[in-house]
């Protein structure tokens, strides 16, 4: 996989949890809650994660939704406060 292709993949698995967590990404973002700047960390923080297949997998199994993140996700902090509103 080349480095554009895991950034993308998980760019993915960032908005997709952010989805499943209810924590909306453009409403932050619209309120200043969320900047363009701590987007991009937050998606090279998910870069480096080493968890990423069980990510999918747990993200696959969340059809209905979760109240929070896995416990190794690196964003779990962001994701909370974004999704508190």
């Amino acid at each position: 996989m080349s480095f554009l292709e895991k950034i993308e993949r998980h760019a993915d698995l960032f908005r997709r949890m952010a989805d499943t967590v209810e924590a909306d990404l453009g409403e932050a973002a619209m309120e200043g809650r969320l900047t363009e700047a701590a987007l991009r960390s937050a998606i090279v923080s998910c870069v480096g994660c080493k968890d990423a297949e069980a990510c999918g997998d747990w993200l696959d199994a969340q059809s209905e939704g979760a109240a929070k993140t896995p416990g190794y996700c690196r964003n779990t902090a962001l994701f909370e406060r974004l999704a508190a509103g």
